[in-house]
């Protein structure tokens, strides 16, 4: 025979553990990217603490490329990856080498597809005030492993807001 107290136990653990609409804590497990070294001197993209969250990756090739004052360079990393299905990764600048040498990604964030197999570049930008060099094996930019989400499209009215159709500086300064 069930009792009153037996019918809640089983209610708090169907609500608390077996609800499906409930947020699920996120995993810290591993997420594995396969990658192909297609030169060499190729070196696998590295965390430099423990908790960083981006992961350094390197130039790559047989000579030394010269990023002249404003141009754009892609900086070839030596590697092509196979990222599982529903990620990308973003590349993003290195804040030392965007602060000290005025280098950058030009589209930062760039982003890889999960379908995408070539060579990863870094696409860089030189608004310093002196020409670099970029050395093969210098870290030139971070990866980031993110979460790709579906976007399911709704043509509506939209509601209305403070700023409403307000463009750039339209919030002014604070």
């Amino acid at each position: 025979m069930e009792t009153k107290k037996g019918r809640m136990a089983l209610f708090c653990y169907w609500f608390y553990v077996l609800n499906p609409l409930l947020p699920r804590p996120v995993s810290m497990s591993d997420i594995t990217v396969r990658f192909r070294r297609l030169h060499n001197n190729a070196q696998l993209p590295a965390r430099q603490s423990a908790h960083a969250a981006g992961y350094d990756v390197y130039a790559c090739g047989d000579d030394d490329l010269v990023i002249l004052r404003g141009q754009i360079v892609p900086v070839p990393t030596g590697l092509a990856v196979e990222i599982p299905p529903g990620y990308h990764i973003s590349i993003r600048a290195r804040s030392g080498m965007a602060v000290k040498h005025g280098l950058t990604p030009v589209n930062t964030p760039g982003t890889i597809d999960a379908d995408y197999r070539g060579e990863i570049f870094v696409p860089l930008i030189n608004l310093g005030r002196e020409d670099y060099v970029v050395k093969t094996g210098e870290r030139i930019a971070q990866l980031l492993l993110e979460k790709t989400y579906t976007i399911a499209w709704h043509e509506a009215e939209l509601s209305d807001t403070e700023r409403g159709e307000g463009k750039f500086g339209s919030t002014g300064k604070r």
